[in-house]
Formats: C-alpha cells, sequence, structure tokens
C-alpha cells in the first residue's frame, strides 16, 4: 500500500525519501542519480524503492 518507514532487509529508515523518489521521478530525472542523491547504497534499500508500487488509491476505491 504505502512504502515502509524502514527497510525491510536491514532496517534503515526509508519511509521519508519517497516523496522526494516520485517527485524526481515524475520529471524524468535518471533513478540512478536519484538514489545515490537519496544516500540508498545497498542493494535491498534501492529495489525497494525501485519494485514498489503505489496502491493506497486504487485500494480506497473499495472502502466501505
Amino acid at each position: 500500500m504505502i512504502i515502509p518507514v524502514r527497510c525491510i532487509s536491514c532496517g534503515k529508515t526509508v519511509g521519508h525519501l519517497w516523496e522526494e523518489f516520485k517527485e524526481r521521478k515524475g520529471k524524468d530525472e535518471d533513478v540512478k542519480e536519484i538514489l545515490d542523491d537519496l544516500g540508498l547504497d545497498r542493494y535491498c534499500c534501492r529495489s525497494l524503492f525501485l519494485t514498489h508500487t503505489d496502491l493506497a488509491g486504487k485500494a480506497a476505491k473499495f472502502k466501505k
């Protein structure tokens, strides 16, 4: 649904970086440079950002 507050593998806090990542990705910046600038060096944190899909809006449609 939403990005986890901490990386599932290493425990680094990453939740506060999601909005900036999404905003910069929307401006068609290079994803590698964005992740490097945000300080996401470990592959587990990088994969968390690269594979996450924001489903909060889609799930909200089914709320009664």
